[in-house]
């Protein structure tokens, strides 16, 4: 076999990732992956598909290497096939940001800019609750804060913040987190809070990201891991 048919087929195999990635809900079925296991009902329900073309976009993401599934009864569940797998996607992210305008038009459209002041980054996250100095809100669904979160943080879904401020202390910043930058869910968390007299801020992320960069992730009460 000659050299250029080596390459060709090389290549080939190189396409069928970025030809897995090139769909929208493709890479957002891996989005709501970067936030643990699911079944192929829940993801289709989260991007807004229908089981039948859910399941269909991702076999071709288990094609190309980038989910793994399993069987469990009668239902399939899918997962990250590895850590790299989110580290590409925040890769594509992070360039159509610096060289599509267009990114930053829809996120200025659909996100705002809401905040009044500066949005909490990971670190001074980290800093800040070891020491006790602020709350940690998740709001997120249960099932997603019980998949992996921040250590100690309160999980209220958004949908409930209302009814249940009561249960945050008066006395402490409340620092709000959700699913990742694009999410508008810790941005409507913090408007609520400001609204009712609180002190309220936005991790600059997601829990994904906060994974990703190695921090610790709670999985229950009593069992920390660090990623």
């Amino acid at each position: 076999m000659s050299d250029r048919m080596l390459k060709n087929r090389l290549y080939e195999q190189f396409a069928r990732v970025g030809g897995a990635l090139a769909s929208p809900a493709r890479l957002e079925l891996l989005d709501v992956l970067a936030q643990g296991e699911r079944s192929v009902e829940v993801l289709a329900e989260r991007a807004s598909l229908s089981v039948a073309n859910g399941s269909r976009h991702l076999q071709v993401l288990r094609e190309a290497g980038l989910v793994e599934s399993r069987k469990q009864g009668l239902r399939v569940y899918y997962r990250l096939a590895e850590p790299g797998v989110y580290d590409l996607l925040q890769s594509v992210r992070a360039l159509a940001e610096r060289r599509l305008a267009e990114v930053d038009r829809i996120v200025s459209a659909y996100v705002g800019h809401r905040d009044e002041l500066e949005p909490v980054s990971r670190h001074e996250l980290l800093e800040r609750a070891r020491s006790g100095r602020v709350v940690v809100l998740d709001v997120r669904p249960a099932e997603e804060f019980e998949a992996g979160h921040v250590p100690g943080a309160v999980s209220i879904p958004i949908d409930e913040l209302e009814e249940r401020l009561g249960e945050l202390p008066r006395s402490k910043e409340v620092v709000a987190y959700c699913r990742g930058p694009y999410c508008v869910w810790s941005h409507r968390a913090v408007e609520t809070l400001r609204a009712a007299g609180r002190n309220a801020r936005r991790l600059v992320d997601g829990f994904p990201e906060w994974s990703a960069e190695g921090h610790p992730v709670e999985i229950r009460e009593d069992e920390e891991v660090k990623r």
